[in-house]
């Protein structure tokens, strides 16, 4: 497997566009991918009980055969809309689908932006208009999917499976509102290799759940997260059999797309200064290693203390134990950096200068043994600055 230079269109048969259509003041608000080929797809969605009507139309459309497209906007959720709201991302998805010459079933909906206004239907056919089917830049796609975020996110990847080239990208969004299971995020995945729908379905389930449910910004869980993959067969390998070692090397592929897709999105919360990764080992099992990390990141008072780089290994070991009370308390070794602070649960002397230079860097890693089994797990997040504050309380203005 390789990484290499490309877009969210760089897999055969997938195209890509954005338009700047007037939803936000600046930055593109509206864009779509679109597959030449019919794709098997499959989607995870938000845990939160208030969803946005793009996501029930999204479910819905899932339930076909194939997608062949997805439109996006930002700058509006089309949350808390009501009757209206689902009229309207069905709309949306109808003025996509006869602009691309598809059927509407076979076109995903996304929408991300303030909650709890209607979306200007006009200005959103201004945008779908506005899109290139075959010619679009697929790089204004990614710019068009933004809120808050400070940078675009995407990945490419090649492998050879069964015989045949694979190409794999994926883009995201997110900065705030971010605590998945999942949260605002939005991940668009494609592929032109060649998968069922039930099998790519489980595939990307398991893996959700050990990347971008496994980030934490501010612990809010938006009403619009989704993650859509897109795979249209375009590379010509025969449909991947689960268990086989084509099917090891496409999970791979995915596993790293998507984990340094929710990297990007914890790096990139809003107002972060720092990306903060929790590694947690030797636990009982896996999910009690995945839910401690994540505890850890999620921890105000653990990200306070990245911002101010202050060493204050008490606020990991707190987060530790409410996050499972049943660890041992005596055996718990920690260290930030490299550095030990805390071996079997007695405190450690450390250089502070060095650990000052650990603490100004722009990516802290905090390792935890809890020497209580085999199990692993690891979580990511950010500091908590003034600057999230800020964001945060002029939002809506």
């Amino acid at each position: 497997m390789k990484t290499i230079n490309g877009t969210i269109a760089s897999p055969k048969g997938f195209y890509a566009d954005g338009f700047h259509s007037g939803l936000k003041r600046k930055r593109k608000d509206i864009g779509w991918i679109y597959s030449e080929y019919p794709a098997q797809a499959a989607g995870v969605f938000t845990t939160n009980a208030v969803q946005a009507a793009p996501i029930q139309v999204t479910k819905q459309a899932l339930k076909s055969d194939y997608l062949q497209a997805i439109i996006v906007n930002s700058g509006n959720a089309n949350a808390c809309t009501g009757k209206n709201g689902l009229l309207h991302a069905q709309e949306m998805q109808q003025m996509a689908a006869q602009k691309l010459g598809v059927s509407s079933g076979s076109v995903a909906v996304a929408s991300t932006g303030v909650i709890g206004q209607e979306l200007p239907m006009t200005t959103i056919k201004k945008g779908i208009f506005g899109l290139n089917k075959t010619e679009g830049t697929p790089g204004h796609f990614h710019e068009a999917i933004l809120t808050t975020d400070t940078r675009t996110k995407e990945i490419v990847v090649m492998s050879e499976i069964d015989g045949e080239m694979v190409t794999m990208a994926g883009v995201a969004k997110g900065s705030g509102m971010i605590h998945p299971n999942m949260a605002t995020m939005l991940a668009f995945i494609t592929t032109d290799a060649a998968i069922k729908n039930q099998l790519l379905q489980e595939t990307l389930k398991h893996i959700t759940d050990q990347t971008f449910n496994q980030i934490t910004v501010d612990g809010d869980t938006s009403t619009n997260d989704m993650v859509l993959v897109m795979a249209n067969g375009a590379a010509g390998n025969p449909f991947i059999q689960k268990e086989s070692e084509g099917y090891q090397e496409f999970t791979a592929m995915l596993r790293v797309v998507m984990e340094e897709l929710a990297k990007m999105i914890a790096q990139d919360g809003e107002g972060a200064t720092k990306l903060i990764e929790a590694a947690v080992t030797h636990a009982k099992d896996q999910l009690t290693a995945r839910m401690i990390a994540k505890k850890i990141v999620g921890s105000s008072l653990v990200k306070t203390a990245m911002f101010g780089a202050d060493p204050n290994w008490g606020r990991i070991i707190c987060a530790i134990g409410y996050a499972d009370p049943s660890i041992d308390p005596e055996k718990v070794t920690i260290s930030i950096g490299g550095l030990p602070v805390l071996i079997n649960s007695q405190p450690q002397s450390f250089d502070e200068m060095k650990m000052r230079e650990i603490l100004v860097q722009d990516k802290i890693m905090i390792l935890v043994d809890l020497q209580d089994g085999t199990k692993t797990g690891t979580a990511w997040g950010c500091d908590l600055t003034y600057k999230y504050v800020e964001i945060n309380a002029l939002y809506h203005t």
